[in-house]
């Protein structure tokens, strides 16, 4: 349990760290003073910075610093990610103020802001791929299809399970998305079309399942019967063949970026329905997961080895720039949408009506934080419960 902990804390830490550096590289890059860049977030355990005769000087504690010349470069208390406490990021300089502020946030052109704005953003795709070009040298598990690269070196193949329906018998047996179907009655297979054709065959008849789950081996005795939404017999799963890919390094990055763009696409479809089936009274139609969740599944993904955690991380970063980006007060798509109504304003919004819309967004984030994070308990309690256990006893 110890190892969920500490997994999660580095994995985090490295999702917003590569957020932040963004922003910070970005806002050296147009002349915009970082008065902060923080490892950790506050409070500040120590520093060193330049002063105003260009020597290095340590600090320690949360002091205020009155001779820096340009950033303070700070580790922080609380190890999560990090940030940067960028000149004029919370509000718009009068036109007045904007010569004599050219190192502020603030004082640049809107074309410039955005480029500030979504540099965080474009860092956490960037880490997503380099992550899957890493994983693709060293071996990614993918399902194996047409689109698959002539020249992918595919090792470890199985057939997996990927949705298992409700009412059925592999759901009354126990099955579980991510199973890999190991034999049926002894029965190796080569692909999922021979596996389908056996079960199709013995309909009526007990079959006896080898399934590989993490680490476990599990048999269970499954028969088969026709299903109604498909009117072929079956025990109610979807199945896939899966793989350990990997490329050569001229082609791992190609494929790296290649696979990053679809992961993109896919999450951004994703959230299109989610949004759409809220507006039409759907309901939530997908799982959502909070920071505890998170922090569960991260465990569960470290103990299935470095390369499963190495793709779920890419998938979380992908995951926090899409989100980012949405046009949500407090993010970095709700600072982007003020700046498009400035440029169609010609004058930027006042700094105290913006302060208020993004303090409003923000509640409501964390208002949906300690709801999700209330469902993720309710769900994971006994995780954390063993986790208190291992510490108090």
């Amino acid at each position: 349990m110890l190892l969920t902990i500490i997994t999660f804390i580095i994995v985090l830490s490295v999702l917003v760290f590569a957020h932040e550096l963004g922003h910070f590289m970005m806002a050296r890059k147009f002349g915009v003073k970082a008065e902060e860049f923080g490892l950790g977030f506050p409070p500040r355990a120590c520093g060193f910075y330049k002063n105003n005769q260009g020597k290095w000087k340590h600090i320690f504690g949360k002091k205020d610093v009155t001779d820096c010349q340009s950033t303070i470069y700070s580790i922080n208390w609380l190890p999560l990610g990090g940030f940067v406490k960028i000149k004029g990021e919370n509000g718009a300089l009068a036109d007045s103020e904007r010569e004599e502020d050219q190192d502020s946030f603030a004082g640049k052109k809107i074309w410039q802001r955005a480029f500030m704005l979504s540099a965080g953003v474009a860092m956490n795709i960037i880490l997503a791929a380099v992550l899957i070009t890493v994983g693709f040298m060293i071996g990614f598990p993918q399902a194996l299809g047409e689109q698959l690269n002539a020249r992918a070196h595919i090792s470890d193949k199985k057939i997996q399970i990927v949705q298992v329906m409700e009412n059925t018998p592999a759901a009354s047996a126990g099955l579980q998305a991510g199973d890999a179907i190991i034999s049926i009655d002894n029965n190796s297979f080569l692909n999922y079309q021979e596996l389908q054709n056996y079960v199709a065959s013995n309909i009526g008849n007990k079959l006896a399942y080898k399934i590989k789950r993490d680490q476990d081996l599990i048999e269970a005795n499954i028969i088969p019967e026709l299903m109604p939404k498909t009117n072929k017999a079956g025990v109610g799963i979807a199945i896939t063949e899966t793989g350990i890919v990997s490329y050569p390094w001229y082609l791992a990055g190609i494929e790296g970026v290649k696979t990053t763009f679809i992961l993109i696409w896919a999450i951004i479809a994703a959230f299109y329905e989610l949004i759409k089936g809220l507006i039409l009274g759907h309901g939530i139609t997908a799982d959502l997961t909070g920071p505890v969740g998170i922090a569960t599944l991260t465990g569960q993904v470290a103990h299935m080895g470095f390369v499963y955690l190495l793709q779920f991380t890419a998938l979380l970063s992908i995951n926090l720039a899409v989100i980012n980006f949405f046009p949500f007060p407090a993010l970095d798509g709700g600072r982007m949408l003020f700046l498009i109504i400035e440029k169609i304003k010609r004058s930027p919004v006042k700094k105290e009506v913006e302060a208020t819309i993004h303090n409003i967004g923000f509640a409501l984030l964390m208002v949906l934080v300690v709801f999700v994070t209330f469902r993720d308990v309710a769900r994971f309690g006994n995780v954390f419960k063993n986790i208190w256990e291992k510490i108090a006893g």
